[in-house]
């Protein structure tokens, strides 16, 4: 069971590595956040489809959980729209690190959804991951706006994370995903729609190199890694993912300076906040383990 354990911990770091590319993609494809959330989910919800097929997955749904799966198709849309506008407003370091802010945000939001008390160190690893990013961005308050938009966009991500948390309880994760995705799609076509720039000639004009990153995007960074990342919350929590997320940054602005070495230069601060986030992740690992261990013993007192 330990064994199980790892490897979802392992897969959850594999897919923490895949977001930090996400954002590298999201540098280098040109058109603007809105349009580019809306291929995203839209190739996404291709695959998706696929399959559900394939694989004849039952998607009935009651209309009370289509509405949620709904609202929270729209939340991860904005989360992304406000996540992709905040590095093309500044950079992908200032995106990443206020995006970090998650887990601070989530410290709250989970236990009013799972109506528990809030633990006292899950407070405290979110504040220390507010210090962490507060020394990344020391020299970096010029970039207000940008990293506005990105806790902004940590928000979005914590209520998202929480809620699928709770849906895990009683759906597939491939189904709550089809119906996030389509509710995603439907909210930002009708948002283009009412626009003066939506599904314009120029909006379909789309760059051949372009293309191969939203299909990269689409597929691998989005179909893949939505589905196994919320599989994966029906046996980590919740808090535990989005706080492992916070090694996004780690990862993203690493990947940032080999693929940018002329934009994305890392300061001593960059290195001091991302050893704190990083502790700060290990050790609420080893707690956890340590309280189930705990749990365990408890439940199986004769257990060898």
């Amino acid at each position: 069971m330990l064994n199980d354990k790892l490897k979802d911990y392992l897969h959850l770091h594999f897919l923490v590595f895949i977001a930090g590319f996400t954002a590298v993609i999201g540098a280098l494809i040109s058109i603007e956040a809105i349009s580019l959330v809306w291929y995203r989910m839209l190739i996404a919800l291709v695959v998706m489809s696929l399959y559900l097929v394939v694989f004849k997955v039952n998607i009935q749904v009651s209309k009370k959980e289509l509405t949620k799966f709904s609202l929270a198709g729209i939340i991860i849309a904005l989360h992304w729209i406000t996540f992709f506008e905040a590095i093309k407003t500044a950079n992908i370091s200032i995106a990443l690190a206020a995006f970090s802010t998650g887990s601070f945000f989530v410290s709250f939001i989970e236990p009013l959804i799972f109506k528990r008390k809030p633990s006292w160190y899950e407070i405290l690893f979110g504040i220390i991951i507010i210090i962490g990013v507060s020394i990344i961005t020391k020299n970096e308050f010029h970039h207000f706006k940008a990293l506005l938009i990105g806790v902004l966009s940590a928000v979005f991500s914590s209520f998202f994370a929480v809620l699928n948390g709770k849906f895990l309880e009683t759906h597939k994760a491939s189904v709550i995903s089809f119906y996030e995705f389509i509710a995603g799609v439907l909210f930002i076509s009708v948002y283009l729609l009412i626009s003066d720039n939506g599904f314009s000639k120029a909006f379909f004009s789309i760059p051949l190199n372009d293309l191969l990153w939203l299909l990269i995007l689409g597929t691998i960074c989005t179909a893949y890694t939505f589905m196994a990342s919320v599989y994966i919350m029906k046996t980590i929590t919740p808090y535990t993912v989005v706080l492992t997320y916070n090694l996004e940054p780690v990862y993203g602005i690493l990947l940032a300076l080999i693929i940018f070495p002329e934009k994305e230069v890392m300061s001593t601060n960059f290195y001091l906040g991302a050893g704190i986030i990083l502790i700060t992740v290990l050790l609420n690992g080893i707690i956890k383990n340590i309280k189930n261990l705990k749990k365990k013993r408890t439940l199986s007192p004769f257990d060898n």
